[in-house]
């Protein structure tokens, strides 16, 4: 059977999602499509707006055959970390990675992440990087200065695009690459009928608004009632984490490098609002994505060291029959004996932790603590979509 793997986060998952798991279906019908979805935590820094299981249970009932969660940890990791992160789990029994791009160009995505990888390219990165610029401005500076359409990566499934084939190439990953063109605008505030973006369903849920036209059936009906999970409701508990943080915790927090910590540990101890501290740490060096993640790190305790650690095991959140059947195969290769299988461990700890600060980002009344603990795994009996 062909596996074919889609690192995803489904925040929330919708139409041109649907779309692209057709199309993988209509390439191979009797294969198999693995999804490896960010959990509670998203990649931007913030909490998912709607629970991962219901999220994992819609994108089986979408057509996925097996969610696997991508651990927090690499869920908060930068584009680089987060596309190697899900690399390195999928490539032992995925044939094939599929993705969204605005240039859904293969060859073209494969050279600009060689030159990327190159020696020169680190020379001329670092030239631009003296000038005081941030690390996307000085990376396209530099591949603009070795000839090539640096324009490609200002769009942001293109960033992401680009660094699963930097990864596929450090690990000798031996995953193709199906790179699918993604319709609409990522950053799009209106919802578009056919290719909306997760950034305006979002929009919609938290105001209240009708959204459910733009996801598919399935996925309506799972996050019909679901609870919404949004930064602001969790604000004063952010707060409450930033202002009794010692100096150390500061130090050893993810991002922080050059003395950005320092900026964000004085900023906190003198302003009021979670917006006044991002903004007054703020600077043309770094992108306000990066210290949104720093901030989530600090609020959930992940330090440096952690981010960077190897996780022990993958867990899974939903399946079907096929799905099963590729956790046969996943366990037997032995590359991947733990696909699926919870150990004891630190950080399954970690996990529970994690999601009982995630109940407090609800909206609508704080969740109930003991939700990881408690969680099912979703199984589609003898559906085979």
């Amino acid at each position: 059977m062909k596996i074919t793997g889609i690192i995803c986060e489904y925040n929330p998952l919708h139409r041109g999602h649907k779309k692209q798991l057709g199309i993988v279906r209509s390439c191979d019908p009797d294969g198999g499509i693995v999804c490896l979805m960010s959990g509670n935590f998203v990649q931007r820094g913030a909490p998912a707006i709607i629970d991962k299981s219901l999220r994992a249970k819609a994108a089986v009932l979408s057509g996925a055959d097996l969610v696997l969660e991508l651990p927090t940890t690499a869920s908060l990791s930068s584009a680089e970390g987060f596309a190697s992160a899900g690399v390195s789990i999928l490539s032992p029994f995925c044939d094939r990675l599929c993705f969204g791009a605005e240039t859904a160009d293969a060859d073209m995505l494969m050279k600009i992440a060689t030159t990327l990888l190159s020696e020169d390219f680190s020379t001329v990165l670092c030239e631009k990087l003296e000038q005081g610029v941030s690390f996307p401005a000085a990376r396209q500076a530099a591949l603009e200065s070795m000839g090539l359409d640096a324009a490609l990566l200002q769009k942001p499934n293109n960033i992401l695009a680009v660094e699963y084939c930097k990864a596929i190439q450090q690990q000798s990953s031996t995953m193709q690459i199906m790179p699918i063109l993604r319709g609409g605008d990522y950053h799009d505030q209106q919802a578009d009928p056919e290719n909306p973006s997760a950034t305006s369903l979002r929009a919609l849920m938290q105001e209240e608004k009708s959204w459910t036209s733009f996801v598919p059936e399935e996925a309506a009906v799972c996050f019909q009632n679901a609870a919404v999970h949004t930064l602001q409701a969790g604000q004063k508990a952010i707060l409450a984490k930033l202002r009794t943080m010692t100096d150390e915790e500061f130090e050893a927090l993810p991002y922080g490098s050059e003395g950005l910590w320092r900026k964000l540990m004085h900023a906190s101890r003198s302003h009021a609002t979670l917006e006044d501290i991002l903004s007054a740490t703020k600077s043309k060096r770094y992108t306000r994505t990066r210290l949104d993640r720093m901030v989530m790190c600090a609020f959930l305790g992940i330090t440096d060291e952690l981010l960077h650690a190897p996780v022990p095991y993958v867990r899974v959140l939903a399946f079907n029959d096929r799905g099963r059947e590729i956790l046969k195969i996943a366990r037997q290769s032995g590359d991947f004996p733990n696909a699926g299988q919870e150990m004891e461990h630190p950080y399954q700890s970690l996990e529970n932790h994690w999601g009982d600060l995630y109940g407090l980002f609800s909206r609508d009344g704080i969740d109930l603590p003991g939700a990881e603990r408690n969680r099912r795994v979703f199984y589609n009996g003898g559906a085979q979509l």
